[in-house]
């Protein structure tokens, strides 16, 4: 029988219901923090001196820093326990998130947004470990869609927040506003329990096998074709995602002499705004749904290549209605995908390397896409924001090709 999002919370347990609550809010407030910086970039630029490139340099040490900070959590979360290494993570973006604030200089900045990354890269993996490992076989897709769905309301809070102060304060009071979400914390450690999974298997003897030795597990026989699909598949996606999303608040912004739209501050920001709530959201809400009727792998496909053949008449739209409608398909399918990250890769590896394979799938993918804002802002520079979002609908078509890749693990049982 078919169920929605209120359905799934009513079959949950109370203790499964405050998991998803916990790994939902820590990748909001991840994304809430994360975008910050994106919204506010045409007045920092103005007021630091910088350039399109030098902009998406920093951006690009932010997410080489993510990357860093996935593995390095997922490892964590392996050995100290989902939820505590959940909690670190926050409060490491968090505090750079209201430090970048304070920054005098693009050195400061860049040493604080790549700090903030490393927050920002451990808590995917392990908050949707956390879910995964917490909610039955037959919910685990939806639990995690719904997770992975908090992004895009993060993003939407974000510009709502930077819209309205940037109206009477200046870009250092929205980074300052970033260190709220560490308030968060406080409720995960009293009210939310531990995978239980975990706790099983961390009493076992196969963590008596040195981290070397359990981490390349991943790479042999039979994980290394799917450990290679799902880093690759992770990284166009990734490459395209920072690469487009990145660069639409200052697109849409900035003047049309200089490649932008012209549109104003709370223009922009409600162009934003519906983008990510009735693009973003219910399509990385709607994968998991997707994913229990169609199958892990063609959801994979059907969203990416959607994706490949919007971007470019994205790229080509001229007026706010049909960037609006556009912008929003674009995200439904470009953003909604990542959903299927955490759900297929939760079940093809095993418990004891879940965490830190999750976090070098997708993260070490965001390692590799660091490259993204940077490679963008040059292309810009050069020949225009919109002809450089066209090589992000070609990364969107190698997604899809890299998605054919994958084993099908759908009604799969976790190990």
């Amino acid at each position: 029988m078919a169920i929605g999002p209120i359905q799934l919370l009513k079959q949950a347990s109370p203790a499964q219901r405050r998991t998803l609550l916990a790994a939902a809010l820590g990748w909001m407030l991840d994304a809430f923090d994360a975008m910050l910086y994106a919204l506010v970039l045409a007045y920092v630029m103005r007021d630091l001196g910088m350039s399109k490139a030098t902009s998406g340099l920093l951006y690009t040490l932010t997410l080489l820093a993510s990357g860093i900070g996935g593995v390095f959590f997922g490892f964590l979360a392996d050995r100290i326990g989902r939820k505590r290494a959940l909690m670190l993570s926050i409060l490491t973006y968090s505090i750079c998130s209201f430090a970048s604030g304070l920054s005098t200089t693009v050195l400061m900045l860049a040493v604080f947004r790549f700090i903030l990354g490393l927050g920002m890269g451990g808590e995917w993996n392990t908050g949707a470990t956390l879910v995964a490992e917490t909610w039955p076989d037959e919910l685990r897709a939806k639990a995690i869609s719904v997770v992975q769905s908090s992004w895009a309301i993060g993003y939407a809070l974000a510009a709502l927040v930077a819209g309205i102060v940037l109206r009477y304060a200046n870009w250092r009071m929205v980074f300052f506003v970033g260190i709220l979400p560490g308030i968060v914390t406080l409720w995960i450690q009293n009210r939310v329990p531990e995978s239980q999974m975990w706790l099983e298997h961390h009493k076992t003897p196969t963590h008596d096998i040195p981290v070397e030795d359990s981490f390349l597990l991943i790479f042999r026989a039979p994980y290394r074709k799917s450990t290679i699909a799902l880093l690759l598949l992770n990284f166009f996606g990734l490459f395209a995602w920072w690469g487009l999303f990145t660069w639409i608040p200052p697109y849409l912004s900035l003047p049309v002499e200089l490649g932008g739209r012209g549109f104003g501050i709370m223009g922009t920001a409600t162009l934003l705004i519906v983008l990510n709530l009735f693009g973003m959201f219910p399509g990385y809400i709607s994968f998991g749904w997707v994913a229990d009727h169609l199958g892990r792998r063609k959801s994979f496909m059907l969203y990416t290549f959607a994706a490949a053949l919007l971007v470019p008449l994205y790229a080509m739209a001229r007026s706010q209605a049909v960037l609006l409608l556009l912008g929003t398909i674009v995200a439904f399918f470009g953003t909604g995908f990542f959903s299927g990250s955490g759900i297929i890769g939760s079940e093809i590896f095993p418990t004891r390397v879940r965490a830190r394979a999750l976090g070098f799938t997708y993260n070490g993918a965001r390692t590799l896409s660091s490259i993204a804002p940077y490679v963008i802002g040059r292309v810009g520079q050069a020949k225009g924001l919109s002809w450089a979002f066209y090589l992000c609908g070609a990364a969107f078509l190698l997604a899809s090709l890299m998605a054919t890749q994958l084993p099908e693990t759908r009604g799969k049982r976790l190990e």
